[in-house]
């Protein structure tokens, strides 16, 4: 006698009516992808792009992060990012845990839109998979969002202080920008576009990292001034796997397998390296030879452009969007930062305001500009959304994509400041200054490369850097 098959088994002719195994098969690989870029993606660059003393605490700033965000995520942070509306900008606090919960459709309860007489305008959106693959491919944001963060802070905050700011930050900052533009806030009501994270994700880390580097404060004096990569071939790893993973990051966030993730996919790739070739090119004009780390800034400023209007934008766009974000924030990094004086006593680490908050406010401007009106109706809730250039009423897109912005920059801003000031009540932001100068032993009693232990004057990346003219470039200027 046959045995009864198990209905998660089953064909789909008796699996829910919602559920769409292809679908679901594309999001929880594509959540996979953006957890590679985290994990162990930025925990190999940064553990490589920064100085061999602090290679250990810096991978191990991003390892923690990827943990704790994940606990804070399924006991409170998601709710509060993509569940009942609480306030305008933030959804109601509780577990994703329970099972009644993971296993039934997923539903984003907040995004409903209506016009201004109350009737229903666009229903809730209702992803063909359980909650439990939702939770999943959005805990993989909200980590890899505090991690960027951490780029601007290496080398040199207290890592107890780091691992009460993190819950706290993903808390009462990722959460609220999270809500207002993709739960059903009121910037999601209101029609600002982020189809995958410029604001939600980068402009916000961008922003936020400025802003806690100024309460942290500075590396110690020598490490500003030399801050060389301790491993670059595994820079280029870790990249390698960042802009690989970005194939998930954008082609996920339809929230389906359908024809506006190819597009978004397609234009990522294209933006990226448009970017990567006009970093590259300016570096060889300006400084006479191409930098290997210049050539990775390039490359995260364009998949960071291309974020916000990934699906929405026509391939052409990609390459023009690929081309400001080649050159815009190379301006900003490699010339603006060294006139303006304010910029130059925030001492942030990996240029983080300039790759990811400068290419995200770029890339959501460009979209109000750029997108596309049949592709925004093959993603996006309010119907007849276009950019500027596509005439109607795409001039007032532009004008909500800056405004959106300025949303996200201020809240950023305010809290992150609040954060810091309530963690350094209790404990010191700052790495002591005995500590900055031993690096990883002093703080974790490891090292990464121990065969150099003896000294740093047998450290292998000790290059003469006055072959460069006295400029440093890429990531590790001396900022």
């Amino acid at each position: 006698m046959a045995g009864v098959i198990p209905i998660a088994y089953r064909n789909s002719s008796t699996s829910p009516d919602w559920l769409n195994k292809g679908d679901n098969a594309w999001q929880m690989t594509s959540a996979t992808l953006v957890g590679l870029q985290s994990m162990p993606g930025l925990v190999i660059l940064y553990g490589s792009i920064v100085k061999k003393k602090w290679a250990i605490n810096s991978a191990f700033m991003a390892l923690y992060a990827f943990a704790a965000v994940w606990i804070c995520w399924v006991i409170w942070a998601y709710n509060m990012s993509f569940g009942d509306r609480l306030l305008p900008f933030w959804g109601k606090a509780k577990p994703a845990l329970g099972q009644s919960f993971l296993v039934a459709q997923s539903e984003l309860t907040a995004t409903a839109v209506r016009y201004h007489n109350g009737s229903l305008e666009a229903e809730m959106l209702h992803p063909f998979y359980p909650a439990a693959t939702m939770v999943y491919f959005q805990c993989m944001f909200a980590t890899i969002t505090i991690i960027i963060l951490a780029g601007s802070l290496l080398g040199r905050m207290n890592i107890k202080a780091w691992m009460a700011f993190v819950p706290l930050w993903i808390t009462f900052s990722y959460t609220i920008c999270a809500f207002s533009l993709w739960g059903g806030g009121f910037l999601f009501q209101w029609g600002v576009i982020d189809y995958s994270g410029g604001y939600v994700i980068h402009l916000s880390s961008g922003i936020a990292g400025l802003t806690a580097a100024y309460w942290v404060g500075p590396r110690s004096a020598s490490d500003r001034e030399r801050f060389p990569p301790n491993n670059i071939l595994l820079v280029l790893a870790g990249a390698g796997l960042l802009w690989l993973g970005w194939t998930g990051f954008n082609g996920g966030d339809p929230y389906s397998a359908n024809i506006d993730s190819s597009m978004a996919v397609l234009n990522t790739h294209i933006c990226a390296s448009t970017s990567l070739l006009v970093w590259t090119l300016l570096d060889v004009f300006f400084f006479g030879k191409p930098s290997v780390i210049g050539a990775v800034q390039g490359m995260i400023t364009g998949l960071v452009c291309i974020t916000p209007g990934a699906g929405l934008v026509q391939g052409w766009a990609a390459i023009v969007m690929g081309i400001l974000s080649g050159s815009i924030p190379w301006y900003t990094m490699m010339v603006l930062h060294k006139k303006w004086s304010f910029m130059q006593r925030i001492d942030d680490t990996l240029g983080v305001f300039h790759t990811h908050a400068v290419a995200g406010f770029l890339g959501g401007a460009t979209t109000g500009l750029f997108a596309e009106p049949v592709l925004c109706n093959l993603f996006l809730s309010i119907p007849d959304s276009r950019g500027a250039f596509y005439g109607g009423d795409g001039s007032s897109q532009f004008g909500k994509q800056i405004a959106g912005a300025l949303f996200v920059i201020a809240w950023n801003i305010v809290i992150t400041s609040i954060i810091c000031v309530l963690v350094s009540l209790v404990l010191p932001l700052r790495i002591s200054d005995e500590q900055l100068l031993i690096g990883d032993d002093a703080v974790h009693g490891e090292e990464a490369y121990a065969i150099w232990a003896e000294s740093e004057l047998t450290d292998i990346t000790h290059h003469d850097e006055s072959r460069h003219g006295g400029i440093a470039v890429g990531v590790t200027q001396n900022v």
